[in-house]
């Protein structure tokens, strides 16, 4: 892949235009640092991350690798203050915001020197992204893992209608693992891909073993995207998912959808391993991810993949 032209690259200065998502309870320093010196750009989540803790793994991310790395912030994150300051102190030159207005915290992060990419599910807000003055817009199908937008508009159909109505680099999102689809996402004008799900089930992974061998045994029509009246979340279906669904069936008040989420559920499922009671956060393409592999080799796999069925479609011939 020659990426010497590529606008993601050039933004983040990487080797690839391939984003790690900074995922809750699954993105730290390992990955993060993993996928940055194999060439892309990995992203340490802080959604689930203490402001100490958070300030622990960019230390050690700083150590793990040398090459670009970035920040992933909710901006509904209670310790926001907080979270920037170290984000700042630390000289983290890239930052990932979501679930927010991107016009709120844009330009100060850019006063201080630091990228903002921002996502969305809809163009709508991408193009409220682009007036905001963001570098990238990270533009999440309804395929996406974890919290989605409410529209269950697909990457498929997002990627182009999005590039269609803005000029700030694009990066696609939702539904991507693979290099085939990574080349289809920019077939339909994307400059990159930001990838959660594939990295879930990689080595460098903080998920739970237990989270991890469930993705890799995940099936088309495990997951279902729910809970659109709290916060939009794709999950595994198991016995909380079932649950949730009893409470839908015998239509529920948000008061009481609210009460059974309660407290520290994606934690217990995603990072202690609870497969019963815990919220399993997985984007459709779980179904495609067959082997728990190393980031680098995830990433080496992804390019070679890419470069294969660029060649295939020349052959191509109407």
């Amino acid at each position: 892949m020659d990426s010497s032209e590529n606008k993601i690259c050039k933004l983040f200065n990487i080797k690839y235009p391939i984003i790690q998502a900074g995922m809750v309870w699954v993105s730290g320093y390992k990955l993060a640092a993993a996928v940055s010196n194999k060439g892309g750009l990995g992203l340490i989540g802080a959604g689930s991350m203490y402001p100490d803790v958070l300030r622990a793994h960019i230390k050690k991310c700083k150590l793990a690798s040398n090459k670009p790395f970035g920040i992933n912030i909710p901006l509904f994150y209670p310790d926001l203050e907080e979270i920037i300051q170290i984000i700042i102190e630390e000289g983290v030159r890239i930052v990932f915001t979501s679930a927010g207005s991107p016009k709120t915290y844009t330009k100060y992060f850019q006063d201080q020197g630091i990228k903002v990419a921002h996502v969305v599910s809809s163009v709508k807000f991408a193009q409220k992204s682009m007036e905001a003055g963001v570098d990238a817009v990270v533009a999440e199908g309804f395929e996406a893992g974890g919290h989605n937008g409410r529209e269950e508009t697909t990457t498929f159909t997002l990627i182009p209608m999005v590039n269609e109505n803005i000029e700030t680099p694009l990066i696609a999102a939702g539904g991507i693992a693979t290099g085939r689809g990574m080349l289809a996402a920019m077939a339909l004008g994307a400059d990159g891909v930001q990838i959660g799900s594939r990295f879930v089930a990689s080595e460098e992974s903080s998920a739970h073993s237990n989270f991890k061998q469930e993705v890799v045994r995940a099936k088309d029509g495990d997951t279902h995207l729910t809970l659109k009246e709290l916060t939009p979340v794709r999950l595994i279906k198991n016995e909380f998912y079932q649950r949730v669904l009893n409470l839908y069936q015998r239509k529920a008040s948000v008061d009481e959808l609210s009460a059974l989420l309660g407290r520290g559920r994606a934690k217990k499922g995603m990072f202690e391993g609870d497969l019963k009671e815990g919220e399993l956060e997985i984007g459709q393409i779980a179904g495609l991810i067959h082997e728990i592999k190393p980031a680098q080799q995830i990433i080496d796999e992804i390019l070679d993949e890419f470069s294969n069925a660029q060649e295939e479609l020349k052959k191509i011939r109407f």
